[in-house]
């Protein structure tokens, strides 16, 4: 495998690539703040026609050691014994019915030897958890699933996707990723502490909270957070839930990414079922950075192989609570792999992976989800 890393500050960036080989695929991390990326991409697309560009908006870009603002975070790649392909579906096409539009997905890229698919999606009209479910269900076990949500800082506006050489909002998109001889790791962990007393969902449909132990569940969420309800949905990233079900023995942490005054409810990146527990979730900024290193040493311990490039997809709220301190969770990834492998990604509205290599995929929120590709 063939790597190489840019920091595209300007769009006259793209005119001092200095890459020494043929790229098959760029992956694309790009600030909602960068003035250009839709110019940016359509040129890249252009001078390397022949390569897969993917990517997606971010609340914060990721390469090597540094997290970045208002950059895209350019790496291009070309697999020596890997076959790959993009795929890409409207949400709108499937009246917004994430499990539909997943399934779809999953079954475009369905063929011999498929190993992997990395996915990256709109992060603001997307249920996560039911894309997650879409994409497993015609799918062989065998093949793995990690990926994330888009971003756009902490605004919850607009949120897109790159996909060949345009860019989206509303769409999924995923590479797939062919042959016996890629090796993939991956982990997750989260972090945070738990608080209170854990509470019965009494009414909820998919990823939309009405209830909690038969109150208005944005009434009592508010009283939680005191003077802070005044800045939610934005201010939910700091108080996030921890749930768990009975597809989810192991806790799950879900997200805030709308609230609704009128009908008193909240909107989760991922399903709430009726019947589940949840609690509410702080943060330990130690205990933050420490889960960081113990997604790295999962992922690395997942696979016995060199790992070479690492994709680092962690949850925007992890980021608002370390505020300068955030580069101490992606040094501490780094750490691990005793900064010998080239790293990237983003920090997202929800992140796509296994716990570790026995767990099944799921959605996360809050976590800091690690994959690792190397042949």
């Amino acid at each position: 495998m063939k790597i190489y890393q840019h920091k595209i500050l300007h769009l006259e960036d793209l005119d001092h690539l200095d890459i020494d080989f043929v790229p098959e695929v760029f992956f694309l991390f790009a600030s909602p703040s960068f003035v250009g990326t839709e110019e940016f991409v359509g040129k890249l697309a252009h001078k390397y026609e022949n390569a897969i560009l993917i990517g997606c908006s971010t609340a914060g870009e990721i390469l090597g050691n540094e997290v970045l603002d208002s950059t895209i975070a350019l790496t291009a790649v070309r697999f020596e014994k890997t076959k790959i392909r993009i795929e890409e579906v409207d949400l709108v096409s499937y009246n917004l019915d994430s499990f539909t539009a997943g399934k779809a997905l999953s079954n475009k890229l369905i063929g011999t030897d498929l190993r992997h698919i990395f996915v990256l999606s709109d992060g603001l009209i997307v249920n996560g958890a039911e894309l997650v479910k879409g994409l497993h269900t015609d799918l062989d076990k065998a093949v793995s699933i990690t990926g994330g949500l888009a971003g756009d800082c902490s605004n919850f506006e607009n949120t897109f996707v790159i996909a060949g050489s345009k860019i989206a909002s509303k769409k999924i998109v995923a590479l797939g990723l062919y042959g016996s001889e890629l090796n993939i790791g991956f982990g997750s962990k989260g972090g945070w502490d738990s608080f209170g007393i854990e509470r019965l969902v009494t009414k909820s449909k998919n990823n939309v909270l009405y209830e909690l132990d038969g109150q208005p569940a944005l009434e009592l969420y508010k009283s939680f957070l005191g003077d802070m309800a005044k800045d939610l949905p934005g201010s939910g990233l700091l108080f996030p839930l921890s749930m768990r079900d009975e597809d989810n023995q192991i806790p799950v942490v879900r997200t805030i990414l709308a609230v609704d005054e009128k009908s008193g409810s909240l909107t989760f990146a991922g399903n709430i079922p009726q019947g589940s527990y949840v609690r509410l979730m702080k943060a330990n900024i130690d205990r933050i950075i420490g889960g960081a290193e113990q997604s790295a040493i999962t992922t690395k311990g997942s696979t016995e192989n060199q790992h070479q490039l690492a994709f680092l997809i962690s949850c925007v709220g992890r980021r608002l609570v370390m505020k300068q301190l955030v580069e101490e969770e992606v040094e501490a990834v780094n750490d691990v792999f005793d900064n010998d492998i080239y790293t990237t990604g983003f920090y997202s509205y929800g992140e796509i992976a296994p716990f570790d290599k026995f767990s099944p995929c799921t959605l996360h929120n809050q976590t800091m989800t690690i994959t690792t590709f190397s042949e």
